[in-house]
């Protein structure tokens, strides 16, 4: 199990065990992390799953796609660590990874 932490918009701290090769998506939603909304059920089809990665790990998680890109212009406050957490596989080196929820989705 790989540990990812979540800080929601009001500072609201959810630590969870994640099963390697889930997404950070499906996570938040099985765990009720407010904020996360997954409205296109992790398809990378719309903007509502959008979190902050923590800038300890952006280089650990690595740069969005193209797809992932394209729909980052529909989130609200895009950020340079701005990813839809649907496009992040939880894996062993994301051990500790901690993401923020924005105020609202896209």
């Amino acid at each position: 199990m790989t540990k990812l932490t979540y800080i929601a918009f009001d500072g609201t701290r959810f630590d969870v065990d994640a099963s390697d090769g889930s997404t950070v998506m499906e996570n938040a939603i099985r765990n009720d992390v407010p904020g996360i909304d997954a409205e296109c059920g992790g398809a990378c089809a719309c903007a509502t799953c959008h979190v902050y990665v923590d800038e300890a790990w952006t280089d650990v998680v690595g740069e969005p796609e193209a797809m992932e890109e394209d729909m980052l212009d529909f989130a609200y406050d895009v950020r340079p660590n701005s990813r839809l957490s649907c496009q992040i596989k939880v894996r062993p080196e994301l051990d500790g990874l901690t993401v923020s929820v924005p105020e609202r989705q896209g």
